[in-house]
């Protein structure tokens, strides 16, 4: 037995020698680093635009009625059909002159009785309605067409009563048609009602369309709400949100491998930008673009552009 202690403590000492670890070596920890794009402030105009439908409409419609009982013998317009004022639109025999007939003239020659009426437009427009054709009995002032009046053509905006204060008399704004073609135009008045479900009242933007354009039909008009010359703006990729929509922030740069996370009030929104009230951030500011979606508080990136 005491032959075999100096071979146990020699095994002893190789085993130890094996099994520790060479000095100054540790386990290194894996760093998972998301791949990220960059961005930086803009300095810009930016402003806030509220998009409401008008309608275009005549304000003014004159109201073409017979003058006489009798029949229409002629009738020269069409419905859809620009007339003149003072322009002749229907012919008119008298019930006598119809039950008469020639018979007063063939007693007097000279008495030259013919019982015919013509009826005239009383204003330039196009005939949007026609009641009554050739050979119809109409009554005295009884409706025969109604003719929209070509000067009176607006397009009739319904604005929330809230909004008002933004749009001013006389100010210059644009029209723009479902086919994408724009007209300019003026904030004439405003109609002296409100309606009572809606709470909206009808502005009056003239416009002088310069070619035929129907009632009834809708455009889009943006009404300017703020406009802010130097607003500090971020893309709206690079500004993150809770699930609610409550709670913004961005994924700003500390150094070359780390972001964090920083809370950030909004302003303006447009379609790619949304201006930053709050914090201050400068121009030499870097904050994530793309990679930021489900970045911790502080997160390992890594720059993939310059």
């Amino acid at each position: 037995m005491k032959k075999s202690y100096p071979y146990l403590f020699l095994f002893l000492v190789v085993l130890e020698a094996c099994t520790s670890k060479p000095e100054g070596k540790e386990d290194i920890a894996t760093i998972v680093q998301t791949p990220v794009t960059l961005t930086g402030i803009e300095k810009e105009p930016m402003a806030e635009f509220i998009e409401l439908n008008a309608t275009s409409s005549f304000l003014l419609k004159n109201y073409v009625k017979a003058n006489a009982n009798g029949y229409i013998e002629t009738a020269h317009v069409t419905p859809g059909e620009y007339v003149r004022s003072g322009e002749v639109l229907f012919t008119m025999k008298t019930k006598e002159a119809e039950s008469i007939g020639n018979a007063i003239n063939q007693l007097d020659t000279s008495f030259k009785f013919s019982g015919t009426n013509n009826i005239r437009a009383g204003s330039g427009g196009f005939i949007s309605q026609l009641n009554h054709q050739p050979g119809d009995y109409v009554q005295d002032g009884e409706q025969l067409a109604v003719i929209s009046d070509e000067s009176s053509f607006v397009f009739l905006l319904e604005l929330p009563y809230e909004l008002k204060p933004y749009v001013k008399l006389n100010t210059r704004i644009d029209v723009q048609l479902p086919d994408g073609e724009k007209l300019p135009g003026t904030v004439s008045s405003y109609m002296p009602t409100v309606e009572a479900a809606s709470q909206t009242i009808s502005l009056v933007i003239k416009v002088d369309p310069g070619k035929k354009i129907p009632e009834n039909l809708i455009a889009k008009v943006k009404i300017q709400k703020i406009i802010r010359d130097h607003a500090v703006s971020l893309p709206k990729a690079s500004v993150l949100a809770d699930e609610t929509q409550s709670s913004f922030w961005v994924m700003k740069l500390i150094d070359s491998t780390t972001a964090i996370k920083v809370p950030v009030t909004k302003g303006i929104e447009t379609k790619d930008m949304v201006e930053i009230l709050s914090p201050q951030f400068t121009t030499e500011d870097r904050f994530v673009l793309t990679g930021n979606y489900g970045l911790g508080d502080t997160a390992k990136i890594k720059i993939v552009q310059p």
